[in-house]
């Protein structure tokens, strides 16, 4: 506990507060000043097939050049500027240039369709876009007659010098971005002024643009800090989009409140590669990333000999009691569990932690409900995992589990400053100087969401106890059945894809007699489990055979075994190709679009409730 203390005290010495930095620019400023000449970020060179450093030295001069490059736009304070790139020193460069000169960033999400994109950028008038490439420009053209205050897109790459696209002036950045800095004028940034604009997911409707200032994300990023301190020597893996709050604030503005460094990720699909060589300090992530690993160990498992799962439990249940007794929760551990787990941690829990890093010092989730099963598993392994909550519209973070104070089953409790209190319907309300300044253009939306008093209603269904966070569901997630019982979706879908069999899960019952779900199963656990039925995995028609509906309903009825007779599943279909964010079926993370899914699968859903004579 004393090496803890030392460290937040360290933490708390060193990070620049919101109040010094009073704007995001100014936040960057001053930690050129405090660490010039050491390692702001690390990105894979692709040419030359290498890692490269970049100090805040030399992030410096370069963010000048882009500004210089912006001077000359003609743009004023105000006007919108995108970026539509994935997580880079030039998202960097591009988004600090824009916000020193008073010009509001629109983040892209860089895997969003087209038809999004051009929405994102019609509704917030953005007059010039940064993107990759000529390719993802050509895929936007067709709707650039719905785009009027677009007039200038830069490509960071393979663009010629000029070109035009009707309206639209087209320019590679290596011929517009200047190579040395014109002296730039000192303006002064109001720290209320907007900052960003972040469109929301939109899992119903279409986004809303959340306004955030300066002062907004410094708060949150500093309130953060105070209770999960970030230190100079630390190494954040970025990987969630740049484009999301969550790994705008907590994986970019905190890291550089601290000095810590930043290394981007070269994809999602080389995250394991990446692990490795990077061996991050801290890693920032949505539970889906968990999940997949806890199901990945539990398939591998399954082909071990029954000793060596029953290690692998062992150190799990060792670890948990361990971890249990560290919070207080439990008696001290007895000799036999302190020898015993001595030796579990180095020979089982180790190798799992070593493919992450091997040197996490925190872990922490957010984005969605993490399944207290999953948390429990790495928790067990000694994976310093935290749980927080939050939303876009709060800059985002509300409430966090620290290492020392965790209870995984909660999102922990409110950060310092951040009031909460329960509403009509057990809705959470939040109050704090993180709130957003409103949806872009949305009046009505605004009032509806904020109310006179300051309270941001968020729609999530909660219960506060001994002042922790439960979060319970969403408002606008309730399936009622045509009986009357309200049931909240998310709980049993999260149940029902601990089992590595499930991928992804839909319970849908709105209006119907009892509850049913589409799943879309996991390939690789699907052959296992359908050669186990004497099944052709191969053959679509075995997800439809009456053995293996019968046989994952029994696995659903196992999962759901808690949950009462109304919220048991009693139809489902199984599915093989998974909900993509480029169908337009999850968001970017991984929530499910429901109005999109059911209007897709909709014969699917009718068939589920044939012979109960319901209307369409």
């Amino acid at each position: 506990m004393k090496d803890v203390k030392n460290r937040m005290e360290k933490a708390n010495h060193a990070f620049i507060t919101c109040g010094e930095a009073l704007t995001l620019p100014g936040l960057f400023r001053l930690r050129t000043e405090a660490t010039l000449n050491a390692i702001a970020y690390r990105q894979y060179d692709f040419l030359d097939k290498k890692w490269r450093n970049y100090t805040w030295g030399w992030m410096r001069q370069k963010i000048d050049c882009w500004q210089t490059g912006l001077m000359g736009e003609g743009l004023k304070a105000g006007d919108r500027v995108a970026v539509y790139l994935k997580n880079s020193v030039e998202w960097v460069c591009f988004e600090q240039a824009a916000l020193s000169l008073r010009l509001i960033v629109v983040p892209v999400y860089s895997l969003d369709t087209p038809q999004n994109i051009a929405y994102i950028l019609r509704d917030s008038g953005c007059r010039l876009l940064l993107t990759k490439d000529l390719e993802q420009w050509q895929a936007l053209a067709r709707y650039q007659s719905d785009l009027p205050d677009l007039k200038h897109v830069l490509f960071l790459e393979g663009a010629k010098d000029t070109d035009r696209s009707d309206n639209v002036s087209l320019t590679g950045v290596v011929h517009w971005l200047p190579q040395k800095a014109e002296a730039a004028p000192l303006l002064q940034v109001d720290p209320h002024e907007p900052a960003t604009i972040i469109y929301t997911s939109g899992t119903t409707g279409s986004p809303k643009g959340v306004v955030l200032s300066h002062h907004n994300i410094l708060w949150n990023a500093e309130a953060v800090i105070k209770v999960v301190p970030a230190y100079q020597d630390d190494i954040f893996l970025s990987f969630l989009p740049l484009s999301h709050t969550f790994e705008r604030t907590v994986g970019y503005y905190v890291p550089m409140m601290a000095g810590s460094r930043v290394v981007f990720a070269r994809s999602v699909k080389e995250l394991a590669e990446d692990f490795l060589d990077v061996r991050p300090t801290v890693l920032i992530s949505v539970p889906r990333i968990y999940e997949r690993v806890y199901g990945r160990i539990n398939e591998k498992l399954k082909t071990k000999g029954a000793v060596a799962q029953k290690m692998f439990r062992m150190t799990v249940e060792t670890g948990w009691r361990c971890f249990e007794a560290s919070q207080g929760r439990a008696a001290s551990l007895t000799l036999g569990e302190r020898i015993l787990w001595s030796v579990l941690k180095p020979l089982v829990a180790r190798k799992v932690l070593d493919r992450l890093g091997g040197r996490l010092r925190l872990a922490v989730t957010g984005g969605a409900p993490l399944h207290e099963k999953v948390g429990h598993f790495f928790i067990g392994l000694g994976l310093p995992l935290v749980q927080g909550y939050g939303l876009t519209e709060t800059s985002p973070v509300v409430s966090t589990n620290t290492i020392e104070n965790n209870l995984p089953a909660s999102v922990g409790p409110p950060l310092p400053g951040v009031e909460v209190k329960i509403g009509t319907d057990n809705e959470l309300l939040v109050r704090s100087p993180g709130v957003m300044q409103g949806y872009w253009n949305l009046p009505e939306a605004t009032s509806e969401a904020v109310d006179e008093k300051g309270w941001l209603h968020t729609g999530d269904v909660v219960e506060i106890e001994d002042g922790r966070i439960y979060i319970r569901g969403r408002l606008k997630e309730i399936l009622v059945t045509s009986t009357g019982e309200k049931v909240p979706p998310a709980n049993l879908e999260m149940c029902i894809t601990e089992d590595p069999l499930f991928f992804q899960a839909m319970v849908t019952g709105e209006g119907k007699p009892y509850l049913a779900v589409l799943i879309v199963v996991d390939r690789h656990a699907w052959k296992d489990f359908a050669s186990g039925l004497s099944l052709d995995p191969d053959d679509p028609a075995s997800l439809h055979s009456p053995a293996a509906v019968s046989a994952v309903l029994k696995k659903i009825d196992a999962l759901l075994s808690s949950f009462p007779s109304c919220a048991q599943i009693r139809a489902v279909r199984l599915l093989s190709d998974s909900w993509a964010f480029e169908q337009g079926l999850v968001t970017s993370l991984m929530k499910l679009k429901r109005h999109e899914i059911t209007k897709k699968f909709n014969r699917e859903i009718v068939k589920l409730y044939e012979g109960h004579h319901l209307p369409g």
